[in-house]
């Protein structure tokens, strides 16, 4: 018989893999990967945000309006007195004949109800669309908020959905006043980006013009973001919104203030080009989040589908504003409902009593193992070791989030790991009483185990997987933790403890003291 085998080769090697890839989390070292710790065991942020879903709606019918606009000029159909009221968008065309490619638009759009009353129409939302786009908005804010975290550096943050409108946010590291506010900033801004052409005709008298009056017109009173004293009448409906950003980078002018770069799409750059061309000595308004950054004339047709914001930014300022850009803009915004900041100290608490237990679960199991079954104890005990480095060292290849419920699953899983074994040992227990030999007993008893173990850790595994797809949170965690755990007993008690087994076999035959090595005479 050999002294290595295949079973011990595999086995060595996920030991050397355990141990070197759990090192960095153990010593806590600067380099290599480490388990991330969640907010219940290093104290963070913990955020509950409401969407207002209202204004997406709001902010589709603006889309709308805006598509119904560059359409009517694309095919060079004539409508006039396009507005928005309320929820509802009402326009006059001039030509009843032009009214069916009106229609067959709003069609495709879908979601519509679309009147017509001799040649006015009125558009509005149907009431499932409104919930589908109330739903979406929802939807699409956990989508941005996770986009924009992960942009800004955060390790694991959770962003999970709660009821119908709230979402909720954990932010884990997050202690000081100042990357709370940063957080709070990033996830709040809606970052809603419009095109917006500014009303040339009635410019100077916006100053005496109320919000009515600018209704009237089709127009909306906005703010100077650097001095609201400074006013802009634009045209309510924009040439372009935030959709139709693909990128967005922090740049520098001619005097080295930071400004943004942003690049449309080709549908963006292609009605952005339109309206540029016909605009020429015009002014175009870039505004954000209601605010008017920037209202450059238009000396010529803009090409390219890019352009730039400009406001003063500070660098801080400018690279959450291109992370927002980049990551979308939320359909609606949020509101903060409920703020906790967990203090590193009740981490420093779990991490201490989760240990402990940990530890105490993992020496009791060792001893009973050495004493019960002597030698064979001990070699479970090598798989249980080796399994717990492996679950670590896989979680920290794969950036996983280390909770309480996760550390919950080690403890499950070292009473799991050593249960295979014990399993074997009996079922070889048994043959020797009943006279084979060793090596016979090894062999069958490995074989006849080899079901049960199956049985017990596939259907476990099954449910932790269930748990992953329908849980939240600490309890994905639970499910990942325990699944490595599975996987690597599997590896470690059945595959290893056999192969050392295989090794060890001309000294355990050539031993008459049976019990030294089974605990059993």
């Amino acid at each position: 018989m050999k002294i290595l085998n295949y079973r011990l080769i595999i086995f060595i090697l996920s030991i050397i893999f355990g141990v070197v890839f759990s090192i960095p989390s153990f010593m806590q070292t600067n380099s290599g990967k480490k388990i991330s710790l969640g907010l219940d065991l290093q104290g963070g942020l913990h955020m509950l945000l409401g969407v207002q879903t209202d204004e997406a709606v709001t902010s589709k019918i603006k889309t709308i309006a805006t598509s119904i606009k560059y359409f009517a000029e694309d095919e060079d159909l004539l409508i006039e007195d396009l507005s928005i009221n309320g929820d509802s968008i009402t326009f006059t065309i001039l030509d009843k004949d032009e009214a069916p490619k009106i229609e067959t638009m709003l069609e495709k759009i879908g979601g519509l109800e679309v009147g017509l009353d001799e040649l006015t129409f009125n558009v509005s939302l149907t009431d499932d669309e409104i919930v589908r786009t109330k739903d979406l908005s929802v939807a699409q804010a956990v989508e941005t908020i996770r986009n924009r975290l992960d942009q800004f550096g955060l390790a694991e943050p959770t962003v999970i959905r709660q009821g119908e409108t709230d979402i909720v946010v954990q932010l884990p590291g997050i202690r000081s006043q100042e990357d709370e506010k940063a957080a709070r900033e990033l996830i709040s801004k809606p970052a809603n980006l419009e095109l917006m052409a500014v009303d040339e005709e009635r410019a100077d008298q916006v100053y005496t013009m109320s919000d009515a009056q600018a209704a009237s017109y089709g127009d909306i009173i906005l703010e100077d973001v650097k001095n609201p004293n400074t006013l802009y009448l634009v045209k309510e409906i924009p040439i372009l919104n935030g959709e139709q950003v693909i990128d967005a980078k922090v740049a520098f002018d001619q005097s080295n203030q930071p400004i943004i770069n942003f690049t449309l799409n080709s549908s963006g750059a292609r009605i952005f080009g339109d309206f540029t061309a016909k605009s020429i000595g015009k002014r175009l308004a870039v505004v954000l989040d209601g605010k008017v950054y920037s209202a450059p004339s238009i000396r010529e047709r803009i090409g390219g589908g890019s352009g730039q914001i400009s406001g003063g930014f500070t660098m801080i300022e400018a690279g959450n504003v291109a992370i927002a850009l980049r990551s979308g803009a939320l359909p609606a915004s949020v509101k903060l409902l409920e703020k906790r900041s967990v203090g590193p100290s009740l981490g420093a608490d779990s991490i201490q009593a989760s240990m402990v237990a940990l530890i105490l679960g993992f020496v009791l199991v060792v001893v009973f193992m050495i004493i019960y079954y002597k030698t064979a104890g001990i070699i479970a005990n090598i798989a249980l070791i080796t399994n717990i480095f492996i679950i670590v060292s896989v979680m920290a290849m794969f950036g996983a989030t280390l909770t309480l419920p996760g550390m919950a699953g080690i403890v499950l899983t070292v009473g799991m790991a050593v249960d295979a074994n014990v399993i074997i040992t009996e079922r070889i227990r048994e043959l020797l009483r009943q006279g084979l030999s060793i090596q016979k007993a090894i062999e069958d008893g490995y074989s006849n185990a080899m079901r049960a173990i199956l049985d017990a850790n596939i259907t476990t595994l099954l449910v932790a997987v269930i748990l992953y797809a329908y849980g939240t949170g600490p309890i994905k965690g639970f499910a990942i933790t325990i699944s490595i755990g599975i996987l690597a007993s599997m590896l470690t008690a059945i595959l290893g403890t056999h192969g050392i087994y295989e090794a060890l076999m001309p000294k355990i035959s050539k031993d008459k003291n049976i019990k030294k090595w089974f605990g059993v005479s």
